[in-house]
């Protein structure tokens, strides 16, 4: 029997994922001996925090090593009603909440309880590589929804009302952004919601996992606190990820409407009954514990953001938008499009931009295509000052070399 025919739809319809494949050829390239300027990597590089990894390993040797309740153990749930109360002030009870292995996971799970085949849910492009699929994956239809970078890479209220059908299930809304860092303001948050209360059916699920990672002036604004009246229609998911530099602890949670909470849990609880007791210890010491790490890491990151600006801006074929969060720039490329390489080659797609910066000049970056935005690419400025420098100056020096014509 061949893999075709064993393999179900729901997985075919799913398509490689183009960061996984942009790392693997940076693996391949580092196995041959290639120094490569690794700007695709999506997590921090810093360190988890000390306090946390006490935290998990007290819990280990405290025998805090069995099943705990499939909605998290209730230290970790009260650590996230504090965090949303204090950060926010919405209040939730354990009804509400959901923890599992990576807000990603919650996502997955939050469509899977709620699309049936045919339901549509809204997906604002530039948008995270695996939203599309993880609707494919549930039998729903990905309504993408270009959003410009003359509108600042947001959805409008126009262009919502527009998208929206009987068929819509779900709004996802992903701000600070993956991949364009940027955050609605409150009245941009305000003035969606009224076309939300417009469509009794219609939810919105809300990815805040950058939150914290936000250059702005107070709290990134967040729509279940902007607008009261859609609480019963919100699902917020967050987790630690990014904020503490625990990507690889695999926990996420998410907040909503308890009927819709309990879905997702019953899912839970056939699929891996809970997430990790020992990462739910290590959450709950990030959650509570001292906050200095996220003040240090996200004034680095600021000062990275900065300094990679500058260096983008000095490249005459590329321009970017400053992010209001996170750790990407999205940096528009559409000047460099049909311009010629040395060897002749012509930069036909921004696919073919990023291969040229990495075969080149062994700077590896994430194609805008992946997003659902052509002409584009991503960085991420996650890594060190040393190394975004010589990136940057890789790709300048790549952009000089490309010529309106091809050589003669």
């Amino acid at each position: 029997m061949s893999h075709t025919e064993i393999t179900a739809q729901r997985v075919r319809r799913i398509k490689p994922s183009p960061s996984t494949a942009a790392a693997q050829r940076v693996r391949e390239l580092k196995s041959q001996g290639h120094t490569i300027w690794d700007l695709t990597v999506g997590e921090p590089d810093f360190d988890t925090p000390d306090h946390v990894k006490a935290a998990a390993v007290e819990a280990i040797h405290a025998g805090d090593t069995k099943y705990t309740p499939v909605n998290g153990t209730p230290r970790l749930r009260t650590a996230i009603r504090h965090k949303l109360l204090e950060r926010h002030g919405l209040e939730c009870s354990d009804q509400q909440i959901t923890v599992g292995g990576g807000a990603k996971q919650v996502i997955f799970l939050a469509l899977m309880a709620t699309l049936d085949a045919g339901d549509e849910v809204i997906v604002p492009a530039p948008y995270w590589v695996s939203y599309p699929d993880m609707v494919l994956a549930n039998d729903g239809t990905p309504v993408v929804v270009d959003c410009p970078e003359a509108e600042g890479f947001k959805l409008t209220p126009g262009r919502l009302r527009a998208a929206l059908t009987e068929r819509t299930r779900w709004v996802i809304l992903n701000a600070p952004g993956n991949p364009t860092g940027v955050a609605y303001t409150a009245a941009e948050l305000r003035a969606l919601a009224e076309v939300v209360l417009e469509h009794p059916r219609v939810h919105v699920l809300t990815d805040e996992i950058y939150d914290e990672i936000w250059y702005g002036d107070g709290e990134a604004p967040c729509l279940a606190a902007v607008e009261p009246r859609l609480a019963d229609r919100v699902f917020l998911t967050n987790g630690v990820s990014k904020t503490y530099a625990m990507t690889g602890w695999r926990l996420g949670y998410g907040v909503g409407p308890a009927h819709l909470v309990t879905a997702v849990n019953t899912l839970q609880s056939q699929i891996s009954s809970c997430p990790s007791s020992v990462s739910q210890a290590a959450a709950s010491a990030a959650l509570t514990g001292p906050q200095d790490f996220v003040k240090e890491s996200v004034a680095v990151y600021r000062e990275r953001r900065d300094l990679a600006l500058r260096l983008i801006d000095e490249v005459a074929q590329l321009s970017c938008t400053a992010p209001d969060g996170g750790f990407y720039l999205f940096v528009n490329c559409r000047s460099a499009l049909g311009q010629f390489t040395p060897d002749g080659t012509e930069i036909r797609t921004d696919e073919d931009f990023a291969r040229y910066l990495l075969e080149s000049r062994r700077v590896a970056v994430i194609h805008g295509s992946a997003y659902g935005a052509p002409g584009y690419f991503r960085i991420s400025f996650a890594t060190s000052t040393d190394i975004l420098t010589e990136a940057c100056a890789g790709i300048a020096a790549a952009c000089a070399q490309l010529s309106p014509a091809a050589a003669a």
